[in-house]
């Protein structure tokens, strides 16, 4: 599936072209959107968008993996990692959208 890649510009320039204000203002509008979302979720807490989805922060504990290369059972350290999750409404939007689904 080869779409398009949207990219931090492109949604500054979506909120100039249509909110209307400056593209400095729509720029520093999509950063604060932005920093809160990765402020939020760096503490821990879930990020929930009605209609769109949720980020959550997820902990994993401590577990043996295995090199791929050499068999090698090493140890993967605790982390923790996030995850998106669409929520029903978005899903449904995906897959009526006539986009190519998998």
């Amino acid at each position: 599936m080869a779409g398009k890649t949207i990219t931090r510009a492109d949604l500054c320039e979506a909120v100039y072209q249509k909110v209307g204000l400056s593209r400095t203002e729509s720029a520093a509008l999509v950063e604060l959107v932005l920093q809160e979302i990765t402020d939020c979720l760096e503490r821990g807490e879930t990020v929930k968008l009605s209609s769109f989805g949720s980020f959550v922060v997820r902990k994993k504990g401590q577990r043996i993996g295995r090199n791929p290369k050499t068999g090698k059972e090493v140890p993967i350290s605790p982390r923790r990692v996030m995850v998106f999750k669409p929520s029903a409404i978005l899903k449904q939007r995906i897959n009526s959208s006539g986009g190519s689904g998998g």
